[in-house]
C-alpha cells in the first residue's frame, strides 16, 4: 500500500515542505482546492521533488472546463516529469453557482462527459488527429497547429474522481483511473456505498479492479504529545460536523442511522454557530470517522479498517508536522505493508 500525504500549504510554503515529505519516504502528495490554487502548489511541488507523485485531492472541476484542464494537466505531467495525477471533484451547487459563478447540472453526467472530452484533446495532441468532441455539456472542435503542444513524452496524466454518492462514484469507475475516497467515510460507508458503487462502474466499463487504484483518505487525529493530540482531536470533530452539515454527505450518516446530525450541524452553520459544532461529535461518533490515538495507534487502526480494500493511504492530519508526520508513515507502512 503507497502513502500519502497532504500539501496544504500556501505555494510558498510548499516547496520545502514537498522535499522534506519526499525525504521521509512519502510516495505521494496532494494538494487541496482551498485557500490556494491547487495547479499552482503542483507546479511548486513538482520543481522541488524527484520520485514523488504528486496530485490534485481536489481540483474543482466545474469551476473549469476541459480545455483549462487538459493544457494545466499536460504542463504539470511535462514539469514532473511523468509523475502528475490530475484529481477532480465536483464540490457541491452553491459553491459552483455562487462562488465559481458556473453552471451546476447533473454533476456525475457532467463528470463523465468532462473527463471523456479531456481526454479527447489530448488524443489529438498526442497523435495530431482533429478535435472533434461533442456532447450535452461541453463541445471542442478547433485546435489550430499554433496552440497544440507537442506530444507529451511522458504520456497523458492519470485521472482520479473524488466523489461520495453513488452515481458519482459509478462515474469515477467507469471513465476515471483510480478514485479519491472521500475524508469523511467510514468502515462501513467504504464498504456499502464507495467500493459497491465502484465495482458497479468497472463493470461498466469492462475494466478490472487490478488495473484501479483507490485512495482512502482518513481523518486522523493524532499527536507526539498530549497537548498536540488533544488539538488535533478539537480539529478532527469540528471538520467531521463540518463534512455532516454538508447535505450531499447525508448517504454516510445514513449507513448509521445518524441523518439527524446532518440537520443539527447545518442549522448550526447557518446560524453561525461555528465554536459549538464539536459538541455535536461525541466520542462514538467521532472514533467511527476518525483514526486516534498515536502513531503506533491509528496505523494499527487504519490497517483494520482499510488493508486489502485500498491502494494507497493518505492520513489527513490538520496540525501538519514534519516530525510527526514522518513518524506516522514509519508506523503505517509497518502495519499495512
Amino acid at each position: 500500500m503507497k502513502i500519502d500525504s497532504s500539501l496544504m500549504f500556501d505555494p510558498a510554503r510548499v516547496a520545502g515542505m514537498a522535499s522534506q515529505l519526499e525525504e521521509a519516504g512519502f510516495d505521494g502528495a496532494y494538494t487541496f482546492e482551498g485557500q490556494s490554487d491547487p495547479f499552482i502548489t503542483v507546479a511548486a511541488a513538482a520543481m522541488n521533488t524527484e520520485r514523488m507523485a504528486l496530485m490534485t485531492s481536489i481540483a474543482v472541476a466545474f469551476s473549469r472546463n476541459p480545455m483549462n484542464l487538459a493544457y494545466l494537466g499536460n504542463d504539470l505531467q511535462n514539469l514532473s516529469e511523468g509523475r502528475f495525477i490530475l484529481g477532480l471533484g465536483a464540490q457541491v451547487k452553491a459553491h459552483i453557482e455562487r462562488r465559481f459563478s458556473m453552471p451546476w447540472s447533473k454533476p456525475a453526467a457532467r463528470m463523465r462527459e468532462m473527463v471523456q472530452a479531456v481526454r479527447t484533446i489530448w488524443g489529438c495532441w498526442q497523435t495530431g488527429d482533429k478535435l472533434k468532441f461533442e456532447g450535452e455539456f461541453y463541445h471542442h472542435t478547433l485546435m489550430s497547429p499554433v496552440f497544440a503542444p507537442e506530444p507529451n513524452k511522458y504520456g497523458p496524466p492519470k485521472i482520479y474522481l473524488a466523489g461520495v454518492g453513488p452515481l458519482m462514484t459509478e462515474v469515477a469507475a467507469e471513465v476515471g483511473d483510480g478514485y479519491f475516497l472521500h475524508p469523511f467515510n467510514t468502515a462501513l460507508s467504504t464498504d456499502e456505498l464507495s467500493l459497491a458503487a465502484i465495482t458497479r462502474g468497472l463493470d461498466k466499463s469492462g475494466k478490472s479492479r487490478a488495473d484501479y487504484e483507490v485512495s482512502a483518505q482518513v481523518i486522523t487525529a493524532t499527536g507526539l504529545d498530549e497537548e498536540s493530540m488533544q488539538t488535533a482531536i478539537a480539529s478532527a470533530r469540528n471538520q467531521i460536523a463540518f463534512y455532516a452539515s454538508t447535505p450531499a454527505y447525508l448517504p454516510v450518516l445514513q449507513c448509521h442511522g445518524w441523518e439527524s446530525l446532518q440537520a443539527d450541524a447545518n442549522q448550526m452553520m447557518r446560524a453561525g454557530k461555528w465554536t459549538q459544532l464539536n459538541d455535536l461529535i461525541d466520542d462514538d461518533i467521532l472514533n467511527t470517522f476518525a483514526v486516534v490515538g498515536t502513531p503506533a495507534e491509528v496505523a494499527q487502526k487504519i490497517a483494520a479498517r482499510y488493508r486489502g480494500k485500498v491502494e494507497r493511504i493518505s492520513p489527513v492530519v490538520y496540525q501538519p508536522d514534519v516530525a510527526l508526520l514522518a513518524e506516522l508513515r514509519c508506523q503505517i507502512s509497518s502495519a499495512v505493508n
